[in-house]
């Protein structure tokens, strides 16, 4: 006889756009984690991280996909309307990986 194992549900992520603030943009994300479970998130990058060219306009939606995954993996109990804030390490690291040396992307 064979065990039964419930089936794992993926978090469904999708990016809804994002608002122009004073202290930086919010990228607003709305996450399913079951049919009845659907919560909005926002993460910010400062204008400063833009200003300073540590981010660019066209990564930033994937650099706060990867905090929110990061951040809902280590607890998907996190409560809708949560707000993160992505740090100047986690910028560092974005460029670290996705922008190597040896010209991956110019």
């Amino acid at each position: 006889m064979r065990e039964y194992r419930p089936m794992s549900h993926a978090i469904l992520m999708q990016y809804t756009g994002f608002e122009s603030k004073r202290r930086g943009r919010e990228y607003a994300f709305q996450v399913r984690f079951a049919a009845e479970d659907v919560r909005d998130f926002t993460v910010t990058i400062s204008v400063e991280a833009f200003d300073a060219r540590r981010a660019r306009f066209q990564d930033a939606p994937d650099i706060c996909s990867l905090r929110l995954k990061r951040e809902l993996t280590a607890n998907a109990d996190c409560p809708s309307n949560t707000n993160f804030q992505i740090t100047d390490i986690e910028l560092e690291d974005y460029r670290e990986r996705h922008y190597s040396k040896s010209g991956k992307r110019t």
